[in-house]
C-alpha cells in the first residue's frame, strides 16, 4: 500500500467511452483517484452520485476526481449513463494499477473469498505526491473526508 509521501506511479487506462486518461497529464492540479470495487452495485453507486453531487466543490479545489474499478469501459459507461455520473471513470481490467496502489485485495463475502478492489482513494498533489490515503471509506463519507483533506473547501 502507497503511504502519504510517495510518488503516485503514473498510468494510462480507459476511460467509459474508451478513451486513454493518463494520471501524468493532470500534474499541476490535484487528484482525487478512488479505487471502487463494481460498477452499478449500492455503495459504489452512492460514492459515484456524492462525486457527481459535489462536482463544483472539486472544481472550486483544482481538483480532477477518477474513478477506478476492474469493470470493462463498456460496464461502465452504461453505469455513467444511467446516473449521469460526468467524470473519468476507469476500467482496469487487469487490476495492475490497482495492484501497483496496492489495493487489489482479498476479499471475502458470504464465506467465498475472492480478489477485488478495496474501497480505497489517495489524494495526490499537484506534484503527483500522495498527500493522503482514505483506506476502506464508507461511500457516504467520501466527498466529506476527501473535500476535507482538500482544504474544507465543501
Amino acid at each position: 500500500m502507497l503511504e502519504p509521501g510517495d510518488q503516485a506511479p503514473d498510468f494510462t487506462l480507459p476511460d467509459q467511452n474508451g478513451d486513454p486518461v493518463t494520471l501524468s497529464t493532470f500534474k499541476g492540479h490535484h487528484v482525487v483517484l478512488y479505487f471502487y470495487p463494481k460498477a452499478d452495485t449500492p455503495g459504489c453507486t452512492t460514492q459515484a452520485c456524492g462525486v457527481r453531487d459535489h462536482r463544483a466543490d472539486y472544481e472550486r479545489a483544482d481538483a480532477v476526481v477518477l474513478g477506478v474499478s476492474p469493470d470493462a469501459p463498456k460496464k461502465i459507461a452504461k453505469f455513467d449513463q444511467k446516473f449521469g455520473l460526468g467524470f473519468p471513470l476507469l476500467g482496469d481490467e487487469d487490476h495492475a494499477v490497482a495492484e501497483s496502489y496496492g489495493v487489489w485485495v482479498k476479499k471475502s463475502m458470504y464465506g467465498r473469498e475472492y480478489m477485488g478492489n478495496e474501497r480505497t482513494t489517495f489524494v495526490i498533489a499537484p506534484d503527483q505526491t500522495i498527500e493522503r490515503v482514505l483506506r476502506k471509506v464508507k461511500p457516504g463519507e467520501h466527498d466529506e473526508l476527501v473535500l476535507d483533506a482538500l482544504g474544507g473547501v465543501a
